[in-house]
């Protein structure tokens, strides 16, 4: 049965939410994985795993831990790069789904940035997740689990 791995660390509240919300409609295993601790309803479904302190930590774990045909919800792209590379997918909180046909050139766009931020060219970050984003999250979301979950 296909689980749903969460990068906790970073995963806006409000994202959270529209996922707990989907493991208990469709009754699929969800897991947050967080180096603090994470809260999340009672539930049958939706459990948290503590991991140590330090980067790419949680990253590790979903890595090792996911199988072929699990999901991960991350905006890494090392991460999503990770899983797909093991037969798995991944959709960031904005709704894009990381595939393994566009995961090379992101990784690449992804580099890119990182040495302007480096080298100061780029200060600032990535937009604050506004109410588009979340229903474009939503619809991914719904598209991939009518796809890939079957009871």
């Amino acid at each position: 049965m296909m689980k749903i791995w969460i990068d906790a660390d970073a995963c806006p509240n409000v994202i959270k939410e529209i996922l707990f919300r989907a493991a208990e409609r469709i009754q699929v295993p969800l897991t947050l994985v967080a180096n603090c601790k994470i809260q999340h309803p009672r539930s049958n479904y939706i459990n948290a795993i503590q991991v140590a302190a330090g980067a790419d930590v949680a990253d590790a774990y979903i890595i090792d831990q996911a199988e072929p045909g699990d999901l991960a919800i991350t905006a890494d792209i090392p991460l999503a790069a990770g899983l797909i590379e093991k037969g798995g997918y991944a959709l960031n909180p904005r709704g894009e789904m990381y595939t393994s046909d566009n995961i090379r050139s992101i990784l690449s766009m992804r580099n890119f940035m990182d040495d302007l931020r480096g080298d100061g060219v780029i200060t600032g970050g990535p937009a604050a997740l506004n109410q588009s984003d979340r229903q474009k999250f939503a619809n991914q979301l719904d598209r991939f689990l009518t796809k890939h979950v079957r009871k």
